[in-house]
């Protein structure tokens, strides 16, 4: 695992001058925001529209950051309604999430150490290398973090660290480490449920099968103690409800600007398609729905054949398909059932959530990636899965000259994960996939090639949002399959 350190780390830093998108600006300024302000005005500053919406643990991250920062550049936490990107800001920023990505690369290695690994009978590879290895080398990480950029690694491992802990049966030390993570980045809420429920049954219930109060409390004791920690400061400078409003900002539509992947996008697609239907049998519909879909960012999403949704309605079915995930683990508390309800609690939250961005894929496919070798029906899904949740995550690098960047990092990824999967499993890769299976990931090349060079050649500028529609809904088939194959998997394990 050192040597795969060190050569990425290389790799990575030859990534410094590629694209960035407004996340770059958006740290940058939260830098700013927490070096040159009081913490009284953390949460209320709004000079830039990039304001600072994560939460408190966060924004300690950033001040410690920008300490350093000013030293490097002092421009650099100077709050500006414009953005800044000076070659030391690129650099050191770049540098910042290379660095804190240790954290993940601690927690693989931790994972590895505590864990029974299943080892290829013909060519003795251990299988916790080769997912440490997946994990640490995901393409959705080097796009989101190293290209797009974000600091998810550092998030991802902070979760793993708990996963860890969870597999050793220190369960308390398990839920302080998730309530922390919850005060870094609000998405894992997404996961808060298979938590709860894992934590309830595996700690607070002894192993006569009585109720201990006592670990109750500690338990509880331990996660308000983080939380208090985290808030307290913000609720005594009355900033609690401004900091709430940025946390969850629920005006926005159903759909993201680019649709995520998931069940709305095949509902929007569908209204898309029966829009074409209408016109062509002069059905009277709503005009405005054709714009309104691709905005996402503000305002309510406009259907104009469907009926449509509302916040309310993505409440109920993501609690509805959580609560028939955590009724398995509440009645089989058991560590394997608790990855599998992690990830499908964030399965539903992501597939039937309201204002889903495309990047909480990644809740999906890092914690299924411990499940991956758990048999030949795990490793075919995480196939299908992988294959469609990396691909979704292309249009965040939408300039033509990242196409052969993210391809390339796909690519090696491809080669030199799935061959160690197959091997420590004693099996061939093309055995894996079904005739059909098989056909939706080829599909996926085509998609590419049809988004990527045929759509310009065939219709130029016209049809602009096509591309996004077809990646969005073509992913979100393999997606919502897997899903399905999984769903039933755990309901009758």
């Amino acid at each position: 695992m050192l040597s795969l350190l060190i050569l990425s780390t290389l790799v990575k830093c030859l990534l410094f001058p590629a694209y960035r998108s407004t996340d770059f600006e958006v740290h940058r300024n939260w830098l700013a925001i927490t070096y040159s302000l009081p913490i009284s005005q953390w949460y209320l500053e709004a000079t830039s529209e990039w304001t600072l919406d994560y939460p408190p643990f966060f924004a300690w991250f950033e001040k410690i950051l920008s300490l350093v920062a000013y030293q490097v550049d002092p421009l650099m936490v100077h709050i500006s309604q414009y953005g800044y990107n000076s070659d030391a800001t690129v650099i050191y920023q770049r540098l910042t999430v290379i660095v804190s990505e240790l954290v993940l690369y601690w927690a693989l290695l931790r994972y590895i150490n505590t864990s029974t690994p299943v080892v290829s009978k013909t060519t003795k590879v251990s299988s916790l290398v080769v997912i440490a290895a997946s994990i640490f080398l995901h393409p959705g990480l080097w796009i989101v973090d190293h290209l797009h950029f974000q600091y998810n690694g550092l998030l991802y491992g902070i979760l793993l660290h708990s996963i860890v802990e969870a597999k050793k049966n220190r369960l308390l030390s398990s839920g302080i480490l998730f309530a922390i993570l919850l005060n870094f980045k609000h998405i894992y809420l997404y996961l808060s449920p298979a938590y709860f429920v894992y934590l309830l049954q595996a700690y607070c219930y002894t192993n006569n099968r009585s109720f201990s109060v006592t670990r109750f409390f500690r338990l509880g004791g331990s996660v308000l103690a983080v939380f208090g920690l985290s808030l307290f400061p913000f609720i005594k400078t009355g900033q609690l409800n401004a900091m709430i409003t940025r946390l969850f900002p629920f005006t926005r539509g159903l759909c993201h600007a680019y649709w995520a992947p998931n069940v709305w996008a095949l509902y929007a697609g569908l209204d898309r398609c029966l829009i074409l239907v209408a016109k062509k049998c002069h059905w009277s519909f709503d005009e405005s729905a054709v714009t309104s879909m691709t905005r996402g960012y503000v305002g309510d999403t406009v259907f104009a054949i469907l009926p449509p949704v509302k916040t309310i309605h993505t409440m109920i079915l993501t609690v509805l398909v959580q609560l028939m995930v955590l009724q398995v683990l509440w009645r089989k508390p058991t560590y394997d059932h608790f990855i599998s309800s992690l990830t499908l609690c964030g399965f539903a939250s992501y597939l039937f959530g309201w204002h889903v961005h495309e990047k909480a894929i990644m809740l999906i496919l890092i914690p299924y990636s411990l499940m991956a070798l758990k048999s030949t029906f795990h490793l075919r899904q995480f196939v299908i899965l992988s294959s469609a949740g990396i691909m979704s995550l292309y249009p965040l690098l939408f300039h033509i000259q990242e196409t052969p960047l993210k391809l390339l990092i796909t690519v090696i990824w491809y080669l030199s994960v799935l061959p160690g999967l197959c091997y420590c499993l004693d099996m061939r890769l093309k055995q894996l996939l079904t005739k059909l299976e098989g056909i939706y990931v080829m599909g996926l090349i085509l998609v590419q090639c049809y988004t990527g060079l045929g759509h310009s050649l065939l219709f130029g500028t016209s049809y602009e949002f096509l591309p996004l529609m077809m990646t969005s809904v073509y992913c979100a088939i393999g997606i919502v399959y897997s899903w399905i194959v999984l769903m039933y998997d755990h309901l009758v394990s």
